[in-house]
Formats: C-alpha cells, structure tokens, sequence
C-alpha cells in the first residue's frame, strides 16, 4: 500500500479566520490537498480539492461573498485530474472517493469521478441537501450536487474490511466532517486530519479557527487527533497547513 499527497489548489485569506485569537489582517496563502490511497483491493481518494474553474473565472464558480473573503492562488496544473496524471493515473482509475466535507475546496472536484463510490457522513450530506437548515453551513450544490453514488456513513467506516484504512468522523467543522486514518504493514500510523486541525498551531495551543460549525464538537473531535498523535504516535497531516506542505513528500514521491 501507498500514500501519495497530492497539490490541489491554493487559497489565500485572512490567517486569524483559521487561528481564531490571532489579529484580523494577515493574509497568507495555504496549500489546498487531496491524499491517494493506492491499496491491493483499490484506490481511494481523500477529498478532490478546488474545481479549476475557481482559478479561471472565481466570480462565477465562487460567487461574490466568498471571493471577498478569499483569492484562489493555484496555478496551471493545481488541481486533482492533472495531479492524478503524476502517477500515471485517469479519474476512472479511482476506485473509491472520500470527501472530509463539502466546502468548495474539498469537493471541487467531485464531477470528474462518476464511477466512484463516494463516502460522505449521513449528516454533512443530509445538511448540505437542505440549505439553510444548518445555521453557518451552506456548501454550493455546483461543487457536490453531480449524479453521484454517495454512500453515507454513520460513523467510523473501514473502506477496505482490513484496518489499514479507516475514516473518523471529527465533526464539529461541519456537521459531519471526517479525516482518515490509515495503517501500514509495520502498523506505523497516518493522520489526514482535512479541516478537522487547519494546522500545528490549532492543535499545539487548542485554538479552533473562526470557521465552524459547532465550537464544542469541534474541540472534541481536536482532542481525538490529538490523542492519536501524541499518545498513539500517528503523523499528523493538518489540512492547510504551509509549513508542513512544504516538507512533505508530495506526488509521484511517496508519503507512506
């Protein structure tokens, strides 16, 4: 089994909407990614990113509220199809998809699977198919709305029925928002923690970011992580964090 990080956009916003105590007015560009999971029994992918649309014309595929909050920064190539064809690989050569959540940079993508087998927590799909129902939760339907085999979770799902590869639900970002924990042989332990932990900061001084949806289910979710690093030894790979995107092994090399 391999792991393979993929570059799936870039964004550019205010540091204090992810760092919640920090001053209002530090703008900083963060690496938006995905994760291949190449297994004997399929391949998954964690998340699709942003839609390259966003990058051409963010206005339209964005619309005007979230473009005065943000700018996307990706450049020619920064998005999940041409990341696949680094491996070698084409949309239909992924077996399963998971998505963390339904923003529009986790997402993104989705359209180019339709012969995936898409796993999404029951409620972050159910409250995302009734805009409005959950208060400060209103993902756009042109990201996920697509003829997709959505298969919704209720909890924590083995994908492959062997341990190696498992999703968590962390809610508390959104409604139903989940990382995915993943085992090697050697039983050494792999976090993708997506938006549940934006970063080391959040995690090292337990200070959730200002986009939430629910602040007490979130740090609880946060605790689990924690937990899983510095009790269990996991590594941690925060959702958009640069420093640590800078370092880490990114497509065609390996991170596990």
């Amino acid at each position: 089994m391999r792991v393979y990080a993929l570059c799936t956009g870039y964004i550019e916003l205010d540091r204090a909407s992810m760092v919640s105590d920090l001053k209002p007015g530090q703008p900083w560009t963060v690496p938006v990614t995905s994760f291949l999971v190449d297994h004997p029994r399929g391949r998954l992918l964690f998340d699709t990113g942003v839609h390259c649309q966003a990058r051409l014309d963010p206005l339209a595929r964005l619309g005007p509220e979230r473009i005065k909050r943000l700018t996307v920064k990706s450049r020619a190539g920064d998005d999940v199809v041409p990341q696949l064809a680094r491996l070698g690989l084409k949309p239909d050569d992924v077996r399963y998809v998971a998505n963390s959540h339904l923003h529009f940079d986790h997402c993104g993508g989705n359209e180019f699977f339709p012969r995936a087998a898409f796993f999404v927590q029951r409620p972050e799909l159910e409250a995302a198919r009734r805009p409005g129902f959950v208060p400060s939760y209103s993902p756009s339907p042109i990201d996920f709305d697509h003829p997709i085999d959505y298969r919704m979770l209720d909890g924590e799902h083995d994908v492959f029925g062997d341990g190696s590869v498992v999703l968590l639900p962390t809610y508390g970002h959104t409604p139903g928002h989940q990382s995915l924990l993943i085992r090697d042989a050697k039983k050494a332990q792999l976090v993708c923690a997506a938006d549940a932990c934006y970063t080391r900061e959040n995690m090292d001084r337990d200070v959730l970011p200002n986009v939430l949806w629910n602040p007490s289910v979130m740090r609880e979710s946060l605790a689990v992580l924690r937990r899983l690093r510095d009790q269990a030894g996991a590594t941690m790979l925060y959702g958009h964090d640069p420093a640590q995107w800078e370092s880490t092994p990114q497509a065609p090399a390996p991170v596990m």
